[in-house]
């Protein structure tokens, strides 16, 4: 359908998806496609968007609805090419992290050190986890995180790695935050958003994101393709991001250019890894967080993003620790993945030495100059 009536398409599709588990029919790519674009551009009764994600989510969404959504938010994106021949897009949760440090915001100023370019995005904060997001984490840390998205990607030509956030390349997405809040529980939204892929390379731009449940590698994959990556690392990650546990066997769904979704098995200990926690605990003492009235979140995200970029800048430099560990396993994974290593214990080998000779950090620093 090209140019459908706003009122009558949104209407047409809440029909189709809200009418019980029996009866409830799945949408067409052109029509999910449709139905986001008017949500993002058309400003329609927020009741009706609501309904129309509760009623995928309880339907379920199928690939066809994920990808026409996706693309609808990717037309409605800024996206730049950097100047720089291949980028690896570092998508973690949206959500952030609330059951430990993150450390995944370090990792595209570790993977700039070792010549490889990357870029990082998100948004501020956003339910339901209102976690410790890469706004806050970079934002604690000294970096400038409302670069625009020439700006991003120039700054990746020029130091190896970015931010950037989702206000600057899809604003009309990103002002549906409240109305996402409002609705509690998480939607299609939170499964998309972060494949719009807003910087890309010349020649080949490399998705890595995480996943926790095991049905989720295949539409990750669809997604990635759609959005137009050329390779993809799905990382069964904590939390849902992009490092894997640090202290039991992990999983790694990826692509080439031209092959079949594949699978292969991850160990700590083929990157020298040895601990005895997933991930980096919560620190004792932090503050809890207030939803809204008599509703309250065990772990404060804004402060657990301070201790995150404390801890990010001294691992940076080589102070050993789980931080430490986190990085050079999750760097590991990209660089074997990109073949610029023959196995994980190489590349850790790498990724020690730019951590060690301060040299990662330098990197980090040069964007907090920038």
């Amino acid at each position: 359908m090209n140019n459908p009536n706003p009122q009558h398409h949104m209407r047409h599709c809440i029909q189709k998806v809200a009418t019980g588990p029996d009866y409830s029919k799945d949408l067409s790519f052109e029509e999910a496609r449709d139905v986001m674009r008017i949500i993002l551009n058309e400003d329609p009764d927020p009741v009706q968007t609501a309904i129309l994600f509760i009623a995928l989510r309880m339907k379920r969404e199928t690939d066809e609805e994920n990808r026409g959504m996706l693309q609808a938010l990717i037309d409605s994106s800024e996206q730049v090419t950097a100047e720089v021949d291949e980028l690896v897009d570092v998508s973690d949760p949206y959500s952030g992290y609330a059951r430990g440090v993150p450390a995944s915001p370090f990792l595209p100023a570790v993977l700039a050190s070792l010549g490889v370019n990357a870029v990082s995005h998100g948004l501020e904060v956003v339910g339901p986890k209102y976690g410790a997001t890469h706004y806050r984490v970079l934002k604690a840390a000294g970096l400038n995180v409302n670069l625009s998205v020439s700006a991003a990607a120039q700054q990746v030509a020029n130091i190896g790695w970015a931010y950037v956030d989702q206000k600057q390349f899809v604003p009309s997405l990103n002002q549906l935050i409240n109305l996402r809040d409002r609705m509690v529980k998480r939607q299609v939204l939170n499964t998309i958003e972060s494949l719009i892929g807003p910087i890309r390379g010349r020649t080949k731009t490399h998705l890595m994101c995480g996943y926790v449940h095991k049905a989720y590698p295949p539409v990750y994959a669809s997604l990635a393709r759609q959005a137009g990556f050329d390779t993809a690392m799905f990382v069964r990650g904590v939390e849902g991001g992009t490092i894997p546990s640090l202290q039991q066997q992990g999983r790694l769904f990826f692509y080439h250019e031209g092959t079949e979704l594949a699978q292969r098995d991850l160990s700590p200990q083929d990157a020298a890894i040895e601990a005895s926690t997933r991930a980096i605990p919560l620190p004792e003492g932090l503050p809890s967080f207030q939803v809204a009235d008599g509703i309250s979140l065990p772990v404060d995200g804004e402060a657990l993003a301070a201790v995150s970029a404390r801890m990010g800048l001294a691992a940076l430099g080589g102070a050993q620790g789980l931080m430490y560990d986190s990085l050079v396993y999750s760097a590991s994974i990209a660089l074997t993945h990109l073949k610029r290593a023959e196995s994980m214990m190489s590349a850790a080998t790498q990724v020690r030495a730019v951590l060690d000779s301060g040299q990662a950090l330098e990197t980090f620093k040069a964007a907090q100059r920038a």
